[in-house]
């Protein structure tokens, strides 16, 4: 029997990505290893603009298209055993990408990195705590360049 790991890609989009399932895995066991947590089920899914906003409307009542969205499913009590998934819509961040004159993988590994980086339970509210999560970004985004 095939074993399953703990992150998958799933593309719901119906435009082509240029991440793989392998690119996830690689980074979250990087983040695994320098932030001491261990993901147990993490779901990545790639949507398009009217999935997004439905999530958005339905769970955090925003009417608007995002980035990612992401939802930790487990209790939460630590980093142990982390659940979640992440909606991301892959036409925003081809726009985004565009917008920050970014590479298009670049912005979608940040995308996902980012979405992981909140699973840990970082956020980003305060300036000061938008800086921790783009610093870390920088450092894993670096990270998987360099390997």
């Amino acid at each position: 029997m095939e074993n399953i790991h703990p992150i998958q890609v799933f593309n719901t989009s119906g435009i082509e990505i240029p991440i793989s399932e392998t690119d996830a895995i690689f980074i979250s066991e990087h983040l695994q290893t320098h932030q001491q947590c261990e993901f147990d089920a993490v779901e990545i899914v790639f949507v398009d603009e009217d999935e997004i906003c439905r999530i958005n409307n339905k769970y955090l009542n925003h009417d608007y298209i995002t980035d990612i969205i992401t939802f930790r499913l487990d209790d939460g009590v630590d980093n142990s055993t982390i659940e979640g998934i992440l909606y991301c819509c892959a036409h925003r961040i081809k726009e985004q990408a565009a917008e920050f004159s970014q590479n298009v993988k670049d912005e979608f590994l940040r995308v996902m990195i980012h979405g992981l980086i909140h699973l840990l339970g970082y956020n980003d509210q305060t300036e000061e705590e938008k800086k921790e999560m783009t610093e870390l970004e920088d450092h894993f985004l670096k990270m998987y360049h360099d390997r």
